[in-house]
């Protein structure tokens, strides 16, 4: 009686870890593809953020290389990103009574081109933006800034790896 419990224990295990083996828990399907290239976003914005460019890339390029087992090549990626940042801009949003702002908006727009050199239909050129809310006595320096980059680099590149292998 002992041999069959352990024997159905070792199936059970096994169909267990066989069938979550096939699963991401990031949601994302990378096929075939080996090998990711992320080209750097120049930053093409009337408005320039020295410090966005690199931010962006890097942490494009960090987030595949965490929830994917691609690895990270500077030429000839199976899947391959590029593209440019065209908009960064500040505009109020919400007025007072003496007709002032009393919140300010800072949104980013980054066009991206995708290319999956093994499934080509997946391929795409679109555009991801997305904004942070701040109050408008504030300066959009320092910490405010961070935390607003933050915001919106991280939404962005979660909407990007989306498209490109979670397919939402």
């Amino acid at each position: 009686m002992k041999k069959i419990i352990n024997i159905s224990t070792f199936i059970i295990t096994s169909l267990i870890i066989v069938a979550c083996g096939a699963y991401s828990f990031t949601g994302g399907n990378t096929g075939n593809a080996k090998t990711i290239q992320v080209d750097f976003f120049l930053n093409q914005a009337p408005l320039v953020e020295p410090a966005l460019t690199q931010r962006f890339t890097n942490d494009l390029q960090d987030l595949f290389t965490r929830q994917t087992n691609l690895t990270l090549t500077n030429s000839n990626g199976d899947l391959h990103f590029s593209g440019e940042i065209t908009d960064f801009r500040v505009t109020p949003m919400s007025g007072t009574s003496d007709q002032t702002a009393a919140q300010n908006r800072l949104t980013i727009s980054v066009n991206v081109r995708f290319v999956n050199k093994l499934v080509e239909k997946d391929n795409f050129e679109k555009t991801f933006s997305f904004y942070s809310d701040y109050d408008a006595s504030a300066q959009l320096t320092g910490s405010i800034l961070e935390n607003a980059l933050d915001e919106i680099i991280e939404r962005m590149i979660q909407d990007i790896f989306n498209a490109s292998v979670a397919k939402w």
